[in-house]
């Protein structure tokens, strides 16, 4: 039987950072060569970065907030390349910004299928959500680490809201631990 640790796989790192002023974006669009900007469609300009690969969503206020990203450290070369390039445009941007990750998406797989019906009991309605008609899967909140980890019936899951990505690997044990504590992990 594998490890589900060694299952896990990071899926998306969601940061934020700030150049401390505002920002003519109508100009930063037309100056930032690939820069998509429709305001009506959404109020921050996008500028995408392909190795490696992640979107910064830039706004007017100076708060850029980057996803996409497979690693934290992609996130932190990505913002660079962005910095860069907002510096090349004449921006004033500090020596170096302070990036804070807000999420860390992973996936992982227990390997055997879930009793998802049985788990909403056995983990007890307090921390739990599962309502298979509108969503297949069961939403289990931890508090520590302070995720929310989605039970699949395949028995993949996907864990949310880590801010370190050792927190995927906490609640990976938590969970397995859990689990087999009610006899739902044969």
């Amino acid at each position: 039987m594998t490890d589900p640790k060694d299952t896990i796989n990071i899926e998306n790192v969601v940061a934020s950072t700030g150049i401390g002023q505002e920002l003519d974006l109508q100009s930063v669009a037309m100056d930032l060569e690939g820069a998509d900007y429709d305001p009506e469609q959404f109020p921050g300009l996008v500028y995408r970065t392909q190795n490696p690969k992640s979107a910064a969503l830039i706004f007017r206020s100076g708060k850029i907030v980057c996803t996409g990203a497979k690693s934290t450290d992609d996130v932190h070369e990505s913002l660079r390349i962005v910095f860069d390039k907002l510096r090349e445009l004449q921006i004033q941007v500090n020596e170096d910004p302070e990036i804070v990750v807000q999420n860390i998406v992973t996936s992982a797989d227990l390997g055997r299928n879930l009793n998802l019906n049985a788990i909403a009991i056995g983990l007890g309605l307090e921390n739990i959500e599962y309502e298979p008609e509108q969503f297949p899967g069961l939403v289990y909140r931890l508090d520590e680490p302070e995720v929310v980890a989605l039970l699949f019936g395949s028995g993949k899951l996907v864990i949310t809201g880590g801010k370190k990505p050792k927190d995927a690997e906490h609640a990976v044990d938590k969970i397995v631990s859990r689990l087999e504590d009610l006899g739902l992990l044969e």
